[in-house]
């Protein structure tokens, strides 16, 4: 049994949901979103919340069950709070600035590098070392932070480069004389 599938998903007052067969559909204050569920779950809707079940008894049901559960939940948070990652840069004229609806960075190369910002995505640069990247969609705001961080990852000797707030990066020793 899934700890987490058995759960009901509640909906917070304020957002609208419904179940069409393997789609799930929630509109709240921060936009609408949308899932569909894998063949092997199914979901109903049962006093203000979203139940998840497995249709059998296999373990790919069972490992779909919680996993689909979780991203139902994520459409709940998306569109009520909405999602937000952090990205800090560091290095010697290393820095990000806004341009229009284009994200444009400084990152040692000959060239700077320019981001066009994807639709439903938004991004702050509080400082010109640090990057805030907002969204309703939990899967799109972490692949803009993934993108953004390739550009320049932090290498392990000086930590130059790009890299999440909360990211720890191991540090190498350099060549002795």
């Amino acid at each position: 049994m899934s700890r987490i599938g058995k759960r009901a998903v509640a909906i917070p007052s304020g957002v609208t949901a419904s179940v069409d067969g393997q789609t799930v559909k929630m509109k709240g204050p921060k936009g609408a979103l949308e899932f569909v569920l894998p063949a092997e779950v199914t979901a109903k809707m049962e006093k203000g919340s979203i139940k998840v079940d497995p249709r059998n008894e296999t373990k790919r049901a069972r490992s779909m069950w919680g996993t689909s559960r979780t991203l139902v939940s994520n459409l709940v948070t998306g569109v009520t709070k909405g999602f937000e990652k952090k990205l800090e840069i560091t290095g010697v004229g290393y820095r990000a600035a806004m341009q229009g609806k284009n994200l444009q960075l400084a990152l040692g190369y000959s060239h700077d590098v320019v981001y066009a910002i994807p639709d439903g995505i938004a991004i702050t640069v509080p400082k010109p070392t640090e990057i805030v990247v907002n969204g309703s969609d939990s899967q799109r705001v972490g692949q803009v932070a993934a993108e953004i961080r390739s550009y320049r990852p932090p290498e392990p000797y000086k930590g130059k480069g790009v890299k999440y707030a909360n990211e720890f990066i191991f540090r190498k020793e350099g060549k002795k004389k």
